[in-house]
């Protein structure tokens, strides 16, 4: 494309459209200039709407504030010792499930490479422009409890948490819930059944929950919400931290 003037280029970043000029910026003339006029345009438009997805992906991987930023279910460590199941992976890399607005749970042993694979999970909505985020449950209590000491604290809290597409709660269950935190887990879990889904990272199996959860009627309904739609991934009792050292030493 010819050189654009100084009040178009103007014109293009007062609407936002910066990957635009940079693509015609960018573009070969002497590649470009015989062919016709709606291949060049083509070219320029692929060009910034890559640029565009990339930077979009990117921003919503930085905000989800993953432990693990650099997970990637493509490299899952798929050893015999593991027993994970390639074709579930798989399919849940797709996000079909958020789709389906059915939740993960990612069971298994200290170091079974539980939060990893919640981090790639999460990673891979990002990719798909969908709009995850990460959070350990004690940290989750201790925002909580931030929360109730301001005005309409607990109100914006729930608000923000039954937002996001695809929340992935870390370290469930790890410390025994408080009366106000299962209170809260409640409503949180209310406001998300059937609209949005949660991953759970946890060393309890389902058969432990509800002990965990207080053993009354805010444990029979957190777990109503929770375990019908539900998409269970043993991640067995071999230790990658361990793996991990011994392939490093």
């Amino acid at each position: 494309m010819s050189r654009l003037d100084g009040e178009t280029k103007r014109k293009l970043r007062e609407m936002n459209a910066g990957e635009l000029l940079e693509a015609i910026d960018s573009q070969d003339e002497t590649l470009s200039i015989d062919m016709p006029f709606e291949e060049r345009v083509r070219l320029v438009v692929d060009d910034a709407y890559s640029t565009f997805t990339h930077s979009k992906v990117e921003g919503l991987i930085r905000r989800a504030g993953l432990r693990y930023p650099n997970a990637d279910l493509r490299r899952i460590d798929l050893l015999d010792e593991r027993s994970l199941n390639r074709e579930l992976l798989t399919q849940l890399g797709t996000c079909s499930f958020v789709t389906r607005q059915q939740n993960v749970v990612f069971q298994g042993f200290t170091g079974s490479g539980k939060s990893y694979l919640g981090c790639a999970i999460a990673k891979r909505a990002c990719e798909h422009r969908i709009r995850a985020h990460y959070v350990r449950m004690p940290d989750l209590e201790e925002a909580w409890v931030a929360a109730q000491d301001s005005p309409g604290g607990s109100g914006k809290f729930l608000r923000k948490y039954a937002a996001f597409t695809l929340l992935v709660v870390d370290e469930w269950l790890l410390d025994r819930p408080t009366e106000s935190m299962r209170g809260m887990l409640l409503e949180l879990m209310e406001r998300r059944y059937g609209e949005t889904s949660t991953v759970f990272c946890t060393q309890y199996s389902q058969k432990d929950w509800h002990q965990r959860l207080g053993s009354g009627v805010h444990a029979d309904a957190i777990m109503d919400r929770i375990i019908h739609n539900t998409v269970w991934v043993e991640t067995g009792t071999y230790n990658m931290r361990e793996h991990t050292a011994l392939v490093n030493a």
